[in-house]
């Protein structure tokens, strides 16, 4: 699905909520969905100032991100730091996340086996499925590598 046929979704979306596609949610959509990278509400309005172009507020971000992810166009990750991150699913095939709870990194990945699985065990327990996600946390390569090599006794720095 290309990014006009996305906007005009988000665009109908927004009518069922008697609202429309202002400027600002218009650039603010334009960035969400120009990025490949998972990213937080502030790090987007933190892209928002710095770039040319209508201004847009901090609410105005976090409020179009709501719309965004409750019309189904984006997804929210909570990696365990407080902080939601943010991806845009539409055009893109489903997968599932390792997130690091050390250094925060996350990895997109996926496993045919575990969606088999998956859609055996919800057909087993009469469920009807209409979409998962999965996060696996753990501690990335880089930083299981970093704990093995720290001293002992030395306390996690």
């Amino acid at each position: 699905m290309n990014q006009a046929k996305i906007q005009h979704a988000f665009e109908e979306f927004l009518k069922t909520r008697a609202l429309k596609l202002t400027p600002q949610r218009r650039r603010i959509f334009a960035r969400v969905f120009a990025t490949h990278e998972h990213f937080s509400a502030e790090t987007l309005y933190g892209w928002m100032r710095a770039e040319e172009g209508s201004r847009v507020s901090r609410a105005t971000v976090y409020r179009t991100l709501s719309l965004l992810v409750e019309g189904n166009f984006m997804e929210t990750l909570d990696p365990g730091t407080g902080e939601l991150l943010y991806e845009h699913v539409l055009g893109h095939r489903h997968h599932d996340h390792l997130v690091c709870t050390a250094c925060g990194r996350i990895e997109e990945f996926t496993d045919e086996r575990i969606e088999a699985f998956q859609r055996e065990v919800a057909l087993r327990k009469g469920f009807t499925l209409q979409y998962h996600n999965l996060r696996l946390f753990g501690s990335c390569a880089s930083c299981t590598r970093k704990r093995a090599r720290r001293p002992l006794g030395k306390a996690n720095a």
